[in-house]
């Protein structure tokens, strides 16, 4: 049986071309050099020899196919080459040895000795490499087709992801949009346009719910490739993520302009952000609020309704301290620049919102300043000072200041002031009981006593 032969069309070839690269969004050249390579190898199959280098050259315009053997020049300095001599001397034989030792053997399917090379093109010199046309071809055997579609096929696949990877490696560290595709077992698969990225349970805010259809920003934190595919890891959780919008809705962020010096976040519930301005004339809490505090509620609805303080950034940290600790009010700080550690001292009626509920904001405050920060109140400090000059009996213990790390002692002061309440109560009923006895005692035991 003869051999089964297929004919390659180039006129489809080329039109194929130019589909792939609009599908898969691959450059043209790329997708050239994959066809040239399954042409050149399915030649080689069929019309080549073991050993040979051959190369195609593929012209989408006038939709020919060339085809090239590619043969390397060289000579006895890189190559062992056969020797004319018969009698060789005993040195020569061991100069022969060392040479087998480290060169390689000459092939005359792919190397061609200076002297012929010359021949071919004037000024050839050894290590260039000449390209021997070949006879052209346009059928090719069952396997030979075969061979050429698998490695478009393979080769297509590696182009599109390296595409997909470059891509994306470029929007590292940026924000973009994704449709959420699918929630499953708490994953939340997102539509990326090209690809499908998962947001994973610790990358999610825990007050958000996702729906198919619904459209979120999206914080690329990383970009790997394997052997298989690529692969995107996507935060909603992010610090990076408020920066990012705040840089979409405000241009002045965008232009450099105003400066975000510093983020402390709770992702969904709270963030603090420390802003300052590079230029004069520019107010930084004013270009992130806008006007009627659109660009703000912008960001806080991409957020979900997560809540957003600004603040003035200030290289005196005692006053940048006080700023951050807003929406309470600060009386004075005291620092201790060794143990990197900030006293402040606020009224007793801003105790409460100074540290925040749960100690939300005292822990922002010293997330964003960097300051391990302890709150206390002005009328404990008194006592606390009070205390030093012997106003307290002996064995008693004053009280201590109430602060974020003692916020439970305040509590305990609360529960000790009812308990007080309580007994007051029950020591007004036992005197009330001891008058009804005492009245009862002069009342006469019985009417005959009465009279007598």
């Amino acid at each position: 049986m003869g051999k089964e032969v297929q004919k390659i069309n180039i006129k489809e070839l080329s039109s194929a071309i130019s589909q792939i690269c609009d599908e898969k969004g691959i450059e043209k050249g790329r997708v050239m050099e994959i066809v040239e390579d399954a042409l050149a190898a399915a030649y080689k199959k069929d019309y080549g020899r073991k050993g040979q280098v051959v190369k195609a050259k593929f012209d989408a315009e006038k939709q020919t196919a060339t085809f090239f053997r590619i043969m390397e020049v060289v000579d006895e300095s890189i190559r062992q080459m056969e020797q004319a001599e018969e009698e060789e001397t005993e040195k020569d034989k061991k100069q022969e040895q060392d040479k087998e030792e480290t060169l390689p053997h000459f092939n005359k399917e792919r190397d061609i000795p200076l002297k012929e090379a010359k021949k071919i093109k004037k000024g050839a010199s050894v290590g260039d490499e000449l390209e021997i046309e070949l006879e052209a071809q346009n059928s090719f055997g069952r396997v030979a087709a075969q061979n050429a579609k698998q490695v478009i096929i393979q080769k297509l696949r590696e182009a599109e992801r390296e595409t997909l990877y470059e891509e994306f490696k470029n929007k590292e560290g940026e924000v973009i949009t994704a449709t959420v595709q699918r929630v499953e077992n708490r994953n939340v698969f997102l539509d990326l346009g090209k690809m499908v990225g998962v947001l994973f349970p610790p990358d999610q805010v825990e007050t958000e719910n996702y729906r198919t259809g619904q459209r979120i920003k999206v914080y690329v934190e990383k970009v790997d490739k394997d052997a298989k595919d690529t692969s995107v890891t996507l935060s909603r959780v992010n610090p990076n993520l408020v920066i990012k919008l705040f840089s979409l809705e405000v241009p002045e962020i965008f232009s450099g302009a105003v400066k975000i010096v510093s983020i402390a976040r709770e992702p969904g519930s709270r963030s603090k952000i420390a802003v300052k301005s590079e230029e004069e004339g520019i107010d930084p809490i004013g270009s992130c609020v806008g006007q009627k505090g659109i660009r703000v509620q912008a960001v806080i609805d991409e957020l979900g309704g997560e809540k957003i303080d600004i603040i003035e950034h200030n290289d005196d940290y005692k006053i940048f301290i006080s700023h951050a600790l807003a929406p309470a009010k600060v009386k004075y700080v005291e620092l201790d620049e060794k143990g990197n550690q900030a006293k402040v001292i606020v009224d007793a009626d801003q105790l409460s919102l100074a540290i925040g509920k749960r100690g939300q904001n005292v822990r922002l405050a010293a997330r964003l300043t960097g300051w391990k920060i302890d709150v206390e109140k002005e009328s404990a400090s008194a006592e606390a000072t009070a205390d030093k000059e012997g106003s307290l009996k002996e064995g008693e213990k004053g009280e201590s200041p109430d602060s974020y790390a003692g916020a439970d002692k305040a509590k305990e002061d609360e529960g000790e002031e009812k308990t007080d309440k309580k007994d007051e109560k029950e020591v007004k009923k036992e005197e009330k009981k001891d008058t009804k006895k005492e009245k009862k005692s002069k009342e006469p035991e019985s009417p005959d006593e009465g009279t007598k």
